[in-house]
């Protein structure tokens, strides 16, 4: 469930959407092209996994590969722009408080919980189960999930390639904002996950806004 709350919009414009999306709990919406979605960090290095999809054909959705290969880098900041599995737009970051965000680290799972930290976490509900449980919403299953965008996840890339998932680089109130270049369908689950430290092992609320340009 979410609630309305008072705007809080990196980019200026006339506010459209403003909701706050509890911790654990998954979020959609379809982001009108020109339109800017800031996400606020409201408690601080809370990690958003977040996908996108064409949302007039959502087998054309966000490609970590293409994104990557066209900018050149792993991680995402201010002038990234966010590329489809067919190489074209789908999100630029327009503005970023934090200056780095993952590519890599994916989405955690009721699997890979067990496997990470043990067998007795394989109840615990997961960043998959909320792309599952919110992506139904949309028409979208298992075989739609494909590599996401983690923001605000600190994810340090060794010299041998090893990664690693440690305290985060963000603090409480710092946003990033995305301009939609198409319709799109955002999904988003406001990462679960409490056995290590991208969330502080304390996930908390982070609130969208979507803004359009003024008249």
């Amino acid at each position: 469930m979410t609630t309305t709350t008072t705007a809080l919009a990196l980019v200026a414009g006339d506010v459209v959407l403003d909701e706050t999306v509890p911790a654990r709990a998954p979020w959609s919406a379809v982001v009108r092209a020109g339109h800017v979605l800031t996400i606020v960090d409201l408690g601080g290095n809370q990690a958003v996994d977040c996908l996108f999809y064409d949302a007039h054909d959502t087998a054309e959705r966000y490609s970590a590969q293409d994104t990557i290969a066209a900018q050149g880098g792993i991680f995402l900041t201010t002038g990234s722009v966010l590329l489809s599995n067919e190489g074209a737009p789908l999100v630029t970051v327009v503005a970023d408080e934090v200056g780095r965000h993952d590519t890599v680290g994916g989405a955690c799972s009721k699997e890979s919980n067990t496997l990470r930290y043990g067998h007795h976490t394989q109840h615990q509900h997961a960043c998959v189960e909320n792309f599952l449980l919110e992506g139904a919403k949309w028409g979208l299953g298992k075989r739609d999930l494909v590599s996401n965008v983690n923001w605000y996840m600190n994810v340090p890339v060794d010299p041998d390639g090893s990664l690693g998932i440690v305290d985060g680089i963000s603090a409480p109130g710092l946003r990033i904002a995305l301009r939609a270049e198409r319709d799109v369908l955002v999904l988003v689950s406001n990462c679960p996950q409490i056995n290590n430290p991208c969330n502080g092992f304390d996930p908390t609320p982070v609130r969208m806004v979507v803004t359009a340009p003024s008249s």
